[in-house]
Protein backbone atom coordinates (compact mmCIF):
# COMPACT_ATOMS: atom_id res chain seq x y z
CA UNK A 1 0.00 0.00 0.00
CA UNK A 2 1.35 3.60 -0.43
CA UNK A 3 1.64 6.08 2.20
CA UNK A 4 -1.57 8.15 1.40
CA UNK A 5 -3.44 4.61 2.03
CA UNK A 6 -2.22 3.73 5.41
CA UNK A 7 -2.86 6.96 6.42
CA UNK A 8 -6.47 6.62 5.80
CA UNK A 9 -7.03 3.65 6.66
CA UNK A 10 -4.97 4.15 9.57
CA UNK A 11 -7.17 6.93 10.49
CA UNK A 12 -10.73 4.96 10.26
CA UNK A 13 -9.11 1.86 12.35
CA UNK A 14 -8.15 5.02 14.96
CA UNK A 15 -12.05 5.97 15.05
CA UNK A 16 -13.36 1.90 14.81
CA UNK A 17 -11.37 1.01 17.79
CA UNK A 18 -12.57 4.08 19.50
CA UNK A 19 -16.41 2.97 18.64
CA UNK A 20 -16.05 -0.39 19.24
CA UNK A 21 -13.59 -0.25 22.63
CA UNK A 22 -16.09 2.09 24.17
CA UNK A 23 -18.68 -0.50 24.41
CA UNK A 24 -16.06 -3.62 25.29
CA UNK A 25 -15.90 -4.43 21.84
CA UNK A 26 -12.33 -4.84 19.70
CA UNK A 27 -13.68 -3.57 16.15
CA UNK A 28 -12.62 -7.17 14.31
CA UNK A 29 -15.50 -6.39 11.97
CA UNK A 30 -14.82 -2.66 11.69
CA UNK A 31 -11.38 -3.37 10.86
CA UNK A 32 -12.25 -6.40 8.33
CA UNK A 33 -14.67 -3.63 6.57
CA UNK A 34 -11.93 -0.95 6.35
CA UNK A 35 -8.96 -3.56 5.24
CA UNK A 36 -11.52 -4.13 2.41
CA UNK A 37 -11.99 -0.90 1.62
CA UNK A 38 -8.63 -0.20 0.82
CA UNK A 39 -8.37 -3.59 -0.96
CA UNK A 40 -6.37 -5.87 1.05
CA UNK A 41 -6.26 -9.41 0.42
CA UNK A 42 -8.54 -11.83 2.09
CA UNK A 43 -6.04 -13.94 3.29
CA UNK A 44 -4.00 -11.24 4.80
CA UNK A 45 -7.68 -9.37 6.11
CA UNK A 46 -8.83 -11.82 8.36
CA UNK A 47 -5.49 -12.57 10.62
CA UNK A 48 -4.85 -9.12 10.53
CA UNK A 49 -7.85 -8.31 12.29
CA UNK A 50 -7.67 -10.30 14.85
CA UNK A 51 -4.78 -9.39 16.27
CA UNK A 52 -5.56 -5.60 15.99
CA UNK A 53 -8.56 -7.11 17.81
CA UNK A 54 -6.18 -8.96 20.52
CA UNK A 55 -4.56 -5.26 21.25
CA UNK A 56 -7.67 -3.53 22.01
CA UNK A 57 -9.62 -6.25 23.77
CA UNK A 58 -6.55 -6.57 26.00
CA UNK A 59 -7.03 -2.54 26.93
CA UNK A 60 -11.12 -3.25 27.03
CA UNK A 61 -10.71 -5.64 29.29
CA UNK A 62 -8.18 -3.83 31.53
CA UNK A 63 -10.16 -0.78 31.86
CA UNK A 64 -13.86 -2.15 32.38
CA UNK A 65 -12.36 -4.33 35.01
CA UNK A 66 -10.44 -1.81 37.01
CA UNK A 67 -14.00 0.12 36.71
CA UNK A 68 -15.21 -3.00 38.70
CA UNK A 69 -17.85 -4.18 36.21
CA UNK A 70 -16.11 -7.79 35.34
CA UNK A 71 -17.65 -11.12 37.00
CA UNK A 72 -15.37 -14.43 37.09
CA UNK A 73 -18.50 -16.06 37.84
CA UNK A 74 -20.57 -14.66 34.82
CA UNK A 75 -17.43 -15.03 32.22
CA UNK A 76 -16.24 -18.25 32.38
CA UNK A 77 -19.46 -20.19 31.69
CA UNK A 78 -19.64 -18.20 28.77
CA UNK A 79 -15.96 -18.79 27.58
CA UNK A 80 -15.39 -22.42 28.97
CA UNK A 81 -16.08 -24.04 24.90
CA UNK A 82 -15.97 -20.71 22.97
CA UNK A 83 -12.23 -21.02 23.02
CA UNK A 84 -11.83 -24.89 21.58
CA UNK A 85 -14.94 -23.43 19.12
CA UNK A 86 -12.98 -20.49 17.74
CA UNK A 87 -10.13 -22.39 16.95
CA UNK A 88 -12.10 -24.86 15.08
CA UNK A 89 -14.22 -21.94 13.35
CA UNK A 90 -10.81 -20.32 12.53
CA UNK A 91 -9.27 -23.71 11.16
CA UNK A 92 -12.23 -24.23 8.72
CA UNK A 93 -12.76 -22.47 5.37
CA UNK A 94 -16.36 -22.55 4.85
CA UNK A 95 -18.41 -21.36 1.68
CA UNK A 96 -20.03 -18.93 3.95
CA UNK A 97 -21.90 -16.61 2.06
CA UNK A 98 -26.02 -17.03 2.91
CA UNK A 99 -24.34 -17.74 6.51
CA UNK A 100 -22.93 -14.42 7.07
CA UNK A 101 -25.87 -12.61 5.42
CA UNK A 102 -28.45 -14.32 8.11
CA UNK A 103 -25.94 -12.98 11.20
CA UNK A 104 -25.77 -9.86 9.59
CA UNK A 105 -29.70 -9.47 8.99
CA UNK A 106 -29.81 -10.58 13.10
CA UNK A 107 -27.44 -8.05 14.05
CA UNK A 108 -28.79 -5.41 11.89
CA UNK A 109 -31.95 -6.81 13.36
CA UNK A 110 -30.54 -6.08 17.02
CA UNK A 111 -28.95 -2.50 16.24
CA UNK A 112 -32.68 -1.36 15.55
CA UNK A 113 -33.72 -2.99 19.26
CA UNK A 114 -30.98 -0.83 20.55
CA UNK A 115 -31.62 2.54 19.00
CA UNK A 116 -35.76 2.37 19.35
CA UNK A 117 -36.53 0.45 22.25
CA UNK A 118 -33.52 0.94 24.57
CA UNK A 119 -34.08 2.58 28.25
CA UNK A 120 -32.40 2.27 31.78
CA UNK A 121 -31.11 -0.99 32.77
CA UNK A 122 -33.91 -3.30 34.73
CA UNK A 123 -32.77 -6.35 37.03
CA UNK A 124 -30.84 -8.98 36.08
CA UNK A 125 -30.75 -12.56 36.46
CA UNK A 126 -27.72 -14.80 35.05
CA UNK A 127 -28.36 -17.54 32.48
CA UNK A 128 -27.37 -21.12 34.23
CA UNK A 129 -24.42 -22.67 33.23
CA UNK A 130 -25.39 -24.72 31.29
CA UNK A 131 -26.98 -22.16 28.76
CA UNK A 132 -24.21 -19.98 29.21
CA UNK A 133 -21.71 -22.56 28.22
CA UNK A 134 -23.89 -23.57 24.86
CA UNK A 135 -24.09 -19.79 24.40
CA UNK A 136 -20.55 -19.45 24.75
CA UNK A 137 -19.74 -22.77 22.67
CA UNK A 138 -22.54 -21.13 19.67
CA UNK A 139 -20.70 -18.00 19.64
CA UNK A 140 -17.08 -19.07 19.91
CA UNK A 141 -17.76 -21.21 16.46
CA UNK A 142 -19.54 -17.82 14.87
CA UNK A 143 -16.36 -15.76 16.18
CA UNK A 144 -13.78 -18.34 14.31
CA UNK A 145 -16.14 -17.92 11.28
CA UNK A 146 -16.42 -14.72 10.72
CA UNK A 147 -12.90 -13.50 11.97
CA UNK A 148 -14.05 -11.56 14.96
CA UNK A 149 -14.45 -11.87 18.77
CA UNK A 150 -17.69 -12.54 19.12
CA UNK A 151 -18.49 -9.67 21.35
CA UNK A 152 -20.88 -8.48 18.57
CA UNK A 153 -23.01 -11.55 19.34
CA UNK A 154 -22.69 -12.02 23.15
CA UNK A 155 -23.24 -8.61 24.31
CA UNK A 156 -26.83 -7.97 22.62
CA UNK A 157 -27.81 -11.56 23.99
CA UNK A 158 -26.70 -11.07 27.67
CA UNK A 159 -28.58 -7.25 27.78
CA UNK A 160 -31.74 -8.21 26.06
CA UNK A 161 -32.27 -11.57 28.13
CA UNK A 162 -31.07 -9.44 30.63
CA UNK A 163 -28.44 -11.79 32.00
CA UNK A 164 -26.03 -8.76 32.56
CA UNK A 165 -26.30 -4.99 32.95
CA UNK A 166 -25.09 -3.11 30.18
CA UNK A 167 -21.94 -2.39 31.74
CA UNK A 168 -21.13 -5.99 33.04
CA UNK A 169 -22.22 -7.43 29.49
CA UNK A 170 -19.55 -5.10 28.17
CA UNK A 171 -16.79 -6.26 30.71
CA UNK A 172 -17.76 -10.08 30.03
CA UNK A 173 -17.48 -9.26 25.89
CA UNK A 174 -14.14 -7.79 26.11
CA UNK A 175 -12.51 -10.39 28.07
CA UNK A 176 -14.72 -13.22 25.61
CA UNK A 177 -13.25 -11.14 22.67
CA UNK A 178 -9.87 -11.76 23.55
CA UNK A 179 -9.67 -15.45 24.50
CA UNK A 180 -11.90 -16.10 21.20
CA UNK A 181 -9.61 -14.05 19.53
CA UNK A 182 -6.39 -15.03 19.90
CA UNK A 183 -8.04 -19.04 19.78
CA UNK A 184 -9.46 -18.34 16.35
CA UNK A 185 -5.77 -16.62 15.69
CA UNK A 186 -4.16 -19.50 16.27
CA UNK A 187 -6.65 -21.63 14.37
CA UNK A 188 -6.37 -19.75 11.32
CA UNK A 189 -2.09 -19.73 11.77
CA UNK A 190 -2.65 -23.53 11.99
CA UNK A 191 -4.72 -24.25 9.16
CA UNK A 192 -2.67 -21.07 6.34
CA UNK A 193 1.01 -21.69 8.16
CA UNK A 194 1.49 -18.34 7.73
CA UNK A 195 2.02 -15.38 10.15
CA UNK A 196 -0.18 -12.72 9.94
CA UNK A 197 1.04 -9.65 8.24
CA UNK A 198 0.31 -6.26 9.57
CA UNK A 199 1.86 -2.72 9.22
CA UNK A 200 2.98 -0.85 12.83
CA UNK A 201 0.65 2.58 11.64
CA UNK A 202 -2.28 -0.02 12.17
CA UNK A 203 -1.40 -1.17 15.83
CA UNK A 204 -0.42 2.21 16.61
CA UNK A 205 -3.95 3.55 15.68
CA UNK A 206 -5.82 0.80 16.91
CA UNK A 207 -4.38 0.94 20.34
CA UNK A 208 -4.75 4.70 20.73
CA UNK A 209 -8.17 4.82 19.72
CA UNK A 210 -8.98 1.43 22.16
CA UNK A 211 -7.16 2.89 24.60
CA UNK A 212 -9.04 6.32 24.62
CA UNK A 213 -12.66 4.01 24.02
CA UNK A 214 -12.36 2.03 26.60
CA UNK A 215 -11.87 4.35 29.20
CA UNK A 216 -14.38 6.67 28.15
CA UNK A 217 -17.02 3.96 27.62
CA UNK A 218 -16.07 1.99 31.52
CA UNK A 219 -15.85 5.55 33.26
CA UNK A 220 -17.50 8.35 31.51
CA UNK A 221 -20.37 7.13 29.42
CA UNK A 222 -23.53 6.42 30.90
CA UNK A 223 -25.82 2.73 30.01
CA UNK A 224 -27.68 4.75 27.64
CA UNK A 225 -25.44 6.09 25.62
CA UNK A 226 -23.16 2.65 25.70
CA UNK A 227 -26.51 1.37 24.31
CA UNK A 228 -26.70 3.86 21.12
CA UNK A 229 -22.87 3.06 20.17
CA UNK A 230 -23.99 -0.51 20.44
CA UNK A 231 -26.50 -0.23 17.94
CA UNK A 232 -24.00 1.85 15.89
CA UNK A 233 -21.61 -1.01 16.09
CA UNK A 234 -23.93 -3.48 15.51
CA UNK A 235 -25.21 -1.76 12.15
CA UNK A 236 -21.63 -1.64 11.01
CA UNK A 237 -20.79 -5.26 11.50
CA UNK A 238 -24.23 -6.54 10.33
CA UNK A 239 -23.69 -4.14 7.17
CA UNK A 240 -20.26 -5.47 6.57
CA UNK A 241 -21.44 -8.94 7.26
CA UNK A 242 -24.57 -8.60 4.54
CA UNK A 243 -22.82 -6.39 1.98
CA UNK A 244 -19.24 -8.08 1.52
Amino acid sequence: MVLENILLLSVGIVIVAFLYSSVGHAGASGYIAMMTLFGLAPDVIKPAALVLNILVACLASWQFRRAGYFSWPLFWPFALLSVPFAFLGGYLKLPAHIFKILVGIVLLYSAARFLFEFGPDQDTRPPSKPVAVSVGAGIGLLSGLTGTGGGIFLSPIMIFLRWARTKEAAATSALFILVNSVSGLLGNISSTRQLPLFALPLVIAAVSGGAVGSYLGSRRFSPGFIKKLLAVVLTIAGFKLVFT
